[in-house]
Protein backbone atom coordinates (compact mmCIF):
# COMPACT_ATOMS: atom_id res chain seq x y z
CA UNK A 1 0.00 0.00 0.00
CA UNK A 2 2.86 2.84 0.03
CA UNK A 3 3.19 4.83 -2.89
CA UNK A 4 6.40 7.14 -1.57
CA UNK A 5 8.24 5.88 -4.64
CA UNK A 6 11.81 5.39 -4.67
CA UNK A 7 14.11 5.58 -7.67
CA UNK A 8 16.62 2.52 -7.30
CA UNK A 9 18.53 2.29 -9.97
CA UNK A 10 21.56 0.65 -7.93
CA UNK A 11 24.89 1.06 -8.61
CA UNK A 12 23.76 4.44 -11.57
CA UNK A 13 24.44 7.28 -9.14
CA UNK A 14 20.70 7.97 -9.26
CA UNK A 15 19.18 9.84 -5.91
CA UNK A 16 15.54 8.82 -3.92
CA UNK A 17 12.56 10.86 -5.00
CA UNK A 18 11.60 13.57 -2.69
CA UNK A 19 9.67 12.46 0.47
CA UNK A 20 7.06 14.89 0.05
CA UNK A 21 4.99 12.44 -2.35
CA UNK A 22 2.74 9.92 -0.58
CA UNK A 23 4.03 6.95 0.41
CA UNK A 24 2.34 3.34 -0.73
CA UNK A 25 2.72 0.47 1.59
CA UNK A 26 5.48 -1.44 -0.21
CA UNK A 27 7.86 1.76 -0.98
CA UNK A 28 7.99 1.25 -5.44
CA UNK A 29 9.10 2.30 -8.01
CA UNK A 30 8.24 6.04 -9.77
CA UNK A 31 5.01 6.32 -11.02
CA UNK A 32 6.91 7.16 -14.13
CA UNK A 33 8.10 4.12 -15.42
CA UNK A 34 5.80 2.26 -17.74
CA UNK A 35 3.70 -0.84 -16.46
CA UNK A 36 3.76 -2.21 -19.60
CA UNK A 37 4.38 -6.22 -19.18
CA UNK A 38 3.56 -6.47 -16.03
CA UNK A 39 0.78 -8.31 -14.54
CA UNK A 40 -1.82 -6.46 -12.58
CA UNK A 41 -4.15 -7.90 -9.31
CA UNK A 42 -7.41 -7.35 -11.61
CA UNK A 43 -9.13 -10.39 -10.31
CA UNK A 44 -9.29 -12.96 -7.86
CA UNK A 45 -7.47 -16.10 -7.95
CA UNK A 46 -6.43 -19.59 -6.06
CA UNK A 47 -4.09 -19.06 -3.33
CA UNK A 48 -2.13 -22.01 -2.82
CA UNK A 49 -0.03 -22.09 0.67
CA UNK A 50 2.81 -22.85 1.06
CA UNK A 51 3.28 -21.77 -2.95
CA UNK A 52 2.38 -18.56 -2.41
CA UNK A 53 5.02 -17.41 0.36
CA UNK A 54 7.23 -17.30 -2.54
CA UNK A 55 7.97 -14.56 -5.10
CA UNK A 56 5.52 -13.88 -7.94
CA UNK A 57 7.08 -13.14 -11.03
CA UNK A 58 5.70 -10.71 -13.12
CA UNK A 59 4.46 -7.84 -10.65
CA UNK A 60 5.62 -4.90 -10.58
CA UNK A 61 6.20 -4.74 -6.20
CA UNK A 62 6.02 -7.60 -3.89
CA UNK A 63 6.90 -7.83 -0.06
CA UNK A 64 7.31 -9.78 3.45
CA UNK A 65 6.07 -7.77 6.31
CA UNK A 66 7.04 -9.07 9.79
CA UNK A 67 6.22 -6.60 12.86
CA UNK A 68 6.09 -8.27 16.58
CA UNK A 69 5.49 -7.57 20.20
CA UNK A 70 8.04 -9.19 22.24
CA UNK A 71 9.19 -9.17 26.00
CA UNK A 72 11.78 -10.84 28.36
CA UNK A 73 10.57 -12.73 31.65
CA UNK A 74 10.60 -9.67 33.50
CA UNK A 75 8.04 -8.49 31.14
CA UNK A 76 10.53 -5.88 29.21
CA UNK A 77 8.88 -5.05 26.09
CA UNK A 78 10.16 -4.69 22.57
CA UNK A 79 8.71 -4.13 19.00
CA UNK A 80 10.18 -5.22 15.74
CA UNK A 81 10.19 -5.06 11.99
CA UNK A 82 11.59 -6.50 9.33
CA UNK A 83 10.38 -6.44 5.65
CA UNK A 84 12.19 -7.25 2.42
CA UNK A 85 10.64 -5.60 -0.87
CA UNK A 86 11.10 -6.72 -4.56
CA UNK A 87 11.17 -4.40 -6.75
CA UNK A 88 10.91 -5.36 -10.64
CA UNK A 89 12.81 -2.98 -12.95
CA UNK A 90 11.37 -5.02 -16.23
CA UNK A 91 8.95 -8.44 -16.46
CA UNK A 92 11.62 -10.11 -17.96
CA UNK A 93 14.29 -12.08 -16.99
CA UNK A 94 17.20 -10.34 -18.46
CA UNK A 95 20.37 -12.54 -20.29
CA UNK A 96 22.95 -12.42 -18.09
CA UNK A 97 25.62 -13.00 -21.47
CA UNK A 98 27.15 -9.35 -20.92
CA UNK A 99 27.23 -8.71 -17.37
CA UNK A 100 27.15 -10.77 -14.08
CA UNK A 101 24.90 -7.11 -12.95
CA UNK A 102 22.43 -7.44 -15.15
CA UNK A 103 19.00 -8.42 -13.12
CA UNK A 104 15.48 -7.52 -13.48
CA UNK A 105 15.29 -6.79 -9.49
CA UNK A 106 16.61 -4.71 -6.96
CA UNK A 107 15.70 -5.33 -3.12
CA UNK A 108 15.07 -2.99 -0.98
CA UNK A 109 14.66 -4.29 3.55
CA UNK A 110 13.71 -2.28 6.32
CA UNK A 111 14.91 -3.31 9.78
CA UNK A 112 13.61 -1.91 12.97
CA UNK A 113 13.77 -2.78 16.99
CA UNK A 114 12.13 -0.36 19.47
CA UNK A 115 13.26 -0.83 23.38
CA UNK A 116 10.34 0.12 25.19
CA UNK A 117 11.70 0.63 28.46
CA UNK A 118 14.92 2.66 27.15
CA UNK A 119 12.76 4.89 25.20
CA UNK A 120 14.78 4.04 22.39
CA UNK A 121 13.97 3.24 18.47
CA UNK A 122 16.95 1.77 16.62
CA UNK A 123 16.11 1.60 12.38
CA UNK A 124 18.24 0.90 9.65
CA UNK A 125 17.90 0.23 5.70
CA UNK A 126 19.42 -1.75 3.01
CA UNK A 127 19.61 -1.58 -1.07
CA UNK A 128 20.87 -4.00 -3.14
CA UNK A 129 20.78 -5.47 -6.68
CA UNK A 130 19.25 -9.42 -7.55
CA UNK A 131 22.74 -10.00 -8.79
CA UNK A 132 25.91 -11.90 -8.06
CA UNK A 133 24.32 -12.94 -5.00
CA UNK A 134 23.74 -9.69 -2.93
CA UNK A 135 20.20 -10.46 -2.66
CA UNK A 136 17.47 -12.09 -4.08
CA UNK A 137 15.39 -15.49 -3.45
CA UNK A 138 15.52 -19.01 -3.09
CA UNK A 139 12.76 -22.21 -3.58
CA UNK A 140 12.33 -25.52 -1.76
CA UNK A 141 13.19 -24.48 1.06
CA UNK A 142 12.38 -20.63 0.82
CA UNK A 143 15.38 -18.07 1.46
CA UNK A 144 14.43 -14.37 0.94
CA UNK A 145 17.75 -12.25 1.51
CA UNK A 146 19.16 -9.20 1.10
CA UNK A 147 23.04 -9.63 2.12
CA UNK A 148 23.21 -11.47 5.38
CA UNK A 149 19.56 -9.97 6.35
CA UNK A 150 17.29 -12.85 5.50
CA UNK A 151 14.17 -14.82 5.99
CA UNK A 152 13.85 -18.53 6.16
CA UNK A 153 10.71 -21.07 5.76
CA UNK A 154 10.81 -24.65 7.23
CA UNK A 155 7.80 -26.25 4.74
CA UNK A 156 8.37 -29.24 6.45
CA UNK A 157 7.54 -27.56 10.22
CA UNK A 158 5.86 -24.68 8.65
CA UNK A 159 7.86 -22.22 10.52
CA UNK A 160 9.69 -19.40 10.32
CA UNK A 161 13.22 -17.59 10.75
CA UNK A 162 14.24 -14.19 10.98
CA UNK A 163 18.05 -13.43 11.10
CA UNK A 164 18.60 -9.98 10.81
CA UNK A 165 22.16 -8.09 12.16
CA UNK A 166 23.76 -4.29 11.96
CA UNK A 167 26.32 -2.93 14.16
CA UNK A 168 24.13 -1.51 16.87
CA UNK A 169 21.47 -4.67 17.06
CA UNK A 170 20.59 -7.95 15.81
CA UNK A 171 16.96 -10.46 15.42
CA UNK A 172 17.49 -13.99 15.95
CA UNK A 173 13.94 -15.15 15.86
CA UNK A 174 11.77 -18.57 15.13
CA UNK A 175 8.12 -18.25 14.46
CA UNK A 176 5.75 -20.73 14.61
CA UNK A 177 2.09 -19.90 13.04
CA UNK A 178 -1.04 -20.49 15.32
CA UNK A 179 -3.70 -19.49 12.39
CA UNK A 180 -3.78 -20.54 8.58
CA UNK A 181 -3.51 -18.05 6.21
CA UNK A 182 -6.16 -14.91 6.44
CA UNK A 183 -7.29 -14.17 2.98
CA UNK A 184 -7.36 -9.95 2.69
CA UNK A 185 -10.37 -8.04 0.94
CA UNK A 186 -12.41 -10.24 -2.22
CA UNK A 187 -10.86 -13.35 -1.47
CA UNK A 188 -7.10 -12.24 -1.11
CA UNK A 189 -7.49 -9.05 -3.92
CA UNK A 190 -7.83 -6.16 -1.81
CA UNK A 191 -9.04 -3.16 -4.02
CA UNK A 192 -7.89 0.17 -2.99
CA UNK A 193 -9.06 2.74 -5.99
CA UNK A 194 -11.73 2.58 -8.74
CA UNK A 195 -9.41 2.23 -11.76
CA UNK A 196 -8.35 -1.73 -12.90
CA UNK A 197 -5.38 -2.96 -11.01
CA UNK A 198 -5.67 -0.08 -8.28
CA UNK A 199 -5.88 -3.54 -5.69
CA UNK A 200 -3.09 -5.99 -4.67
CA UNK A 201 -3.28 -9.89 -3.60
CA UNK A 202 -3.38 -10.12 0.23
CA UNK A 203 -2.91 -12.39 2.73
CA UNK A 204 -2.41 -12.06 6.51
CA UNK A 205 -0.66 -14.85 8.89
CA UNK A 206 -2.44 -12.84 11.98
CA UNK A 207 -0.68 -14.82 14.72
CA UNK A 208 2.67 -16.28 15.07
CA UNK A 209 4.21 -17.57 18.42
CA UNK A 210 7.70 -16.28 18.49
CA UNK A 211 10.85 -17.08 20.38
CA UNK A 212 14.90 -16.44 20.40
CA UNK A 213 17.71 -13.28 21.32
CA UNK A 214 17.82 -9.54 20.44
CA UNK A 215 21.16 -8.20 20.62
CA UNK A 216 21.47 -4.30 21.80
CA UNK A 217 24.57 -2.94 21.78
CA UNK A 218 27.06 -5.34 23.79
CA UNK A 219 23.37 -6.97 25.55
CA UNK A 220 22.02 -9.83 24.60
CA UNK A 221 18.30 -10.62 25.58
CA UNK A 222 16.06 -13.77 25.25
CA UNK A 223 12.46 -12.69 24.47
CA UNK A 224 9.29 -14.47 23.47
CA UNK A 225 6.24 -12.92 22.05
CA UNK A 226 3.78 -12.79 19.10
CA UNK A 227 3.97 -11.85 15.64
CA UNK A 228 2.16 -10.83 12.49
CA UNK A 229 3.21 -10.93 8.37
CA UNK A 230 1.88 -9.39 5.66
CA UNK A 231 2.14 -10.65 1.98
CA UNK A 232 1.00 -8.31 -0.52
CA UNK A 233 2.25 -8.06 -4.50
CA UNK A 234 1.10 -6.06 -7.06
CA UNK A 235 1.84 -3.86 -10.02
CA UNK A 236 -0.37 -0.40 -9.19
CA UNK A 237 -2.45 -0.45 -6.16
CA UNK A 238 -2.99 2.62 -5.10
CA UNK A 239 -6.28 5.28 -6.52
CA UNK A 240 -4.86 8.83 -7.51
CA UNK A 241 -7.18 10.53 -5.32
CA UNK A 242 -5.09 8.98 -1.90
CA UNK A 243 -3.14 11.16 0.45
CA UNK A 244 -2.11 8.20 2.95
CA UNK A 245 -3.09 5.40 5.12
CA UNK A 246 -3.22 4.22 8.87
CA UNK A 247 -2.94 0.30 8.96
CA UNK A 248 -3.41 -1.54 12.33
CA UNK A 249 -2.45 -5.42 13.34
CA UNK A 250 -3.67 -5.78 16.67
CA UNK A 251 -3.81 -9.26 18.35
CA UNK A 252 -6.12 -9.09 21.42
CA UNK A 253 -5.77 -11.09 24.78
CA UNK A 254 -9.36 -13.30 23.77
CA UNK A 255 -7.57 -14.60 20.64
CA UNK A 256 -9.24 -12.23 17.86
CA UNK A 257 -7.18 -10.65 15.21
CA UNK A 258 -7.95 -7.45 13.67
CA UNK A 259 -6.57 -5.77 10.41
CA UNK A 260 -8.00 -2.88 9.57
CA UNK A 261 -6.82 0.35 6.88
CA UNK A 262 -7.98 3.68 6.83
CA UNK A 263 -7.19 5.09 3.18
CA UNK A 264 -7.28 8.83 3.49
CA UNK A 265 -8.09 10.60 0.41
CA UNK A 266 -6.54 13.95 -0.33
CA UNK A 267 -9.47 15.73 0.93
CA UNK A 268 -9.37 14.65 4.36
CA UNK A 269 -12.10 12.05 3.88
CA UNK A 270 -11.59 7.98 4.39
CA UNK A 271 -12.10 6.46 1.21
CA UNK A 272 -14.69 3.99 0.38
CA UNK A 273 -12.02 1.47 -0.06
CA UNK A 274 -10.55 1.37 3.45
CA UNK A 275 -11.06 -2.36 4.65
CA UNK A 276 -10.22 -4.88 7.11
CA UNK A 277 -10.63 -8.30 8.77
CA UNK A 278 -11.84 -10.35 12.46
CA UNK A 279 -10.26 -13.13 12.66
CA UNK A 280 -11.66 -15.13 15.77
CA UNK A 281 -10.57 -18.31 17.04
CA UNK A 282 -12.40 -21.34 15.59
CA UNK A 283 -14.54 -18.91 13.47
CA UNK A 284 -13.41 -17.95 9.65
CA UNK A 285 -12.20 -14.58 9.23
CA UNK A 286 -15.29 -11.93 8.76
CA UNK A 287 -14.37 -8.75 6.53
CA UNK A 288 -14.90 -5.48 7.40
CA UNK A 289 -15.91 -2.87 5.24
CA UNK A 290 -14.95 0.77 5.31
CA UNK A 291 -18.22 2.18 7.28
CA UNK A 292 -17.61 -0.52 9.80
CA UNK A 293 -14.69 0.71 12.11
CA UNK A 294 -14.88 4.38 12.83
CA UNK A 295 -11.12 5.63 13.47
CA UNK A 296 -10.92 8.70 15.87
CA UNK A 297 -7.04 10.20 17.00
CA UNK A 298 -6.61 10.90 20.45
CA UNK A 299 -3.15 12.26 20.79
CA UNK A 300 -0.47 13.43 18.94
CA UNK A 301 3.17 13.49 18.28
CA UNK A 302 5.13 15.42 16.49
CA UNK A 303 9.11 14.35 14.74
CA UNK A 304 12.16 16.00 14.47
CA UNK A 305 11.35 16.25 10.97
CA UNK A 306 8.07 18.32 11.43
CA UNK A 307 5.85 15.52 10.47
CA UNK A 308 2.69 15.56 13.02
CA UNK A 309 1.52 11.51 13.99
CA UNK A 310 -1.54 10.42 16.16
CA UNK A 311 -0.01 8.17 18.08
CA UNK A 312 -3.19 7.42 19.94
CA UNK A 313 -6.63 6.41 18.37
CA UNK A 314 -9.91 5.04 19.43
CA UNK A 315 -11.23 1.90 16.76
CA UNK A 316 -15.28 1.63 17.09
CA UNK A 317 -16.30 -1.29 15.45
CA UNK A 318 -19.63 -1.26 14.75
CA UNK A 319 -20.81 -5.00 13.92
CA UNK A 320 -19.10 -5.87 17.49
CA UNK A 321 -20.27 -2.23 19.36
CA UNK A 322 -16.86 -2.84 20.18
CA UNK A 323 -14.29 0.09 21.62
CA UNK A 324 -10.61 -0.23 21.25
CA UNK A 325 -8.01 2.45 22.43
CA UNK A 326 -4.73 2.18 20.74
CA UNK A 327 -2.02 3.83 21.71
CA UNK A 328 1.83 3.88 21.10
CA UNK A 329 4.14 2.55 23.20
CA UNK A 330 6.69 4.13 22.38
CA UNK A 331 5.94 7.41 20.50
CA UNK A 332 9.11 8.36 18.53
CA UNK A 333 9.13 5.19 16.33
CA UNK A 334 9.21 7.39 13.07
CA UNK A 335 10.90 5.16 10.50
CA UNK A 336 13.45 7.91 9.18
CA UNK A 337 14.98 6.29 5.94
CA UNK A 338 14.80 7.00 2.35
CA UNK A 339 11.09 6.66 2.95
CA UNK A 340 10.18 8.45 5.76
CA UNK A 341 6.23 6.71 7.56
CA UNK A 342 6.13 6.05 11.22
CA UNK A 343 5.64 2.45 12.14
CA UNK A 344 6.04 1.12 15.91
CA UNK A 345 4.74 -1.37 18.39
CA UNK A 346 0.95 -0.32 20.31
CA UNK A 347 -0.93 -1.36 23.33
CA UNK A 348 -4.68 -2.06 23.54
CA UNK A 349 -6.88 -1.42 25.96
CA UNK A 350 -10.31 -0.27 27.11
CA UNK A 351 -11.04 3.00 28.09
CA UNK A 352 -11.05 1.69 31.89
CA UNK A 353 -7.20 1.25 31.00
CA UNK A 354 -7.65 -2.64 30.88
CA UNK A 355 -5.44 -4.04 28.86
CA UNK A 356 -7.19 -6.35 25.67
CA UNK A 357 -4.00 -6.61 23.83
CA UNK A 358 -1.15 -5.88 21.88
CA UNK A 359 -0.57 -4.51 17.83
CA UNK A 360 1.33 -2.51 15.35
CA UNK A 361 0.37 0.57 13.48
CA UNK A 362 1.55 2.16 10.35
CA UNK A 363 1.22 5.76 9.39
CA UNK A 364 2.24 7.51 6.05
CA UNK A 365 1.75 10.57 4.19
CA UNK A 366 1.83 13.00 7.39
Amino acid sequence: MRQIWIVLLLCTGCTPAPQTQMPERAPGVPGAWSQEGFQKADRPRPFHFPEDHAPHQGYRTEWWYLTGNLHTQTQRRFGYQITLFRIALTPQEPERVTSLWRTSHIWMAHLALSDVQRGEHHHQERFAREAIGLAGAERDPLRLWLEDWQLLYNDTESTWRVSAATAGFALELELEPLRKPTLQGESGLSRKGSETGNASYYYSITRLTTRGDLRIGAENIQVTGLSWLDREWSTSALGKNLAGWDWFSLQLNDGSDLMFYRLREKSGVSSVYSAGSLARPDTQPVTLKHDDVECTPLRWWKSGKGARYPVAWTLYIKPLQLRLVVEALLDDQEMDLSVRYWEGAVRVHDEGQNELGAGYLEMTGY
